[in-house]
């Protein structure tokens, strides 16, 4: 599926524009990841309905989602119960959500956080970093995470090379979130290609 969303500015007239215009060029499901209330547009199929578990401030948990509620419900968007976790560093995302990041060593933390989010009703966990750390977030953390919950876990942000994205899925993630390995190819449409099917390459792999 192809995401759209940001933590910084990826809102307005300009975002909504670039969200109906990439729904109408591909067919595929379009699905929002939203950085704020301004990340909400009637053009896509649906959106991270996301709760940041571990944010020091309320907004990030419950605040935003209270806010857009209304929006989304008089749209066809499906929202998607999400619990994201922010893993250190953290990096920009960690920022703006005002988050206390789970140690990279301490798959125990995220696994309660994960947990905690499965009883609240979310239907899915993401694991995030931040677009520019070092790498996602452990398969140690993968593993415990997915045998904790059982629904879809999503690495965001992070991966730099086909062995980040091998290790991971086979680690227990069942979705990998590119951005910058696409962005700054000089040949995106192909590497995006190259993405996607190794992915699903090491999917049925881990399967079988």
């Amino acid at each position: 599926m192809i995401l759209i969303g940001g933590s910084i500015g990826a809102e307005g007239e300009a975002f909504n524009d670039a969200v109906k215009q990439i729904k109408e060029s591909v067919n595929k499901p379009v699905v929002l990841f939203p950085g704020n209330i301004g990340g909400v547009s009637k053009h896509a199929d649906a959106l991270y309905f996301m709760s940041l578990l571990n944010s020091k401030n309320p907004y990030w948990i419950t605040g935003a989602q209270a806010l857009a509620a209304s929006v989304i419900s008089n749209t066809n968007l499906e929202p998607i119960p999400t619990s994201l976790l922010i893993v250190e560093p953290g990096e920009t995302v960690g920022w703006v959500g005002e988050a206390r990041p789970i140690p990279y060593h301490k798959p125990d933390i995220a696994v309660a956080y994960a947990l905690a989010g499965k009883m609240l009703g979310q239907r899915m966990t993401i694991l995030e970093r931040g677009s520019g750390a070092p790498g996602p977030s452990s398969p140690e953390m993968f593993r415990a995470v997915k045998e904790a919950v059982g629904h879809p876990v999503i690495c965001a942000g992070s991966s730099k090379n086909l062995k980040d994205i091998e290790t991971t899925i086979k680690a227990g993630a069942d979705g990998i979130h590119i951005a910058s390995l696409v962005q700054k190819s000089d040949d995106p449409f192909k590497k995006a290609k190259e993405l996607v099917g190794f992915t699903k390459k090491i999917g049925k792999e881990k399967k079988s």
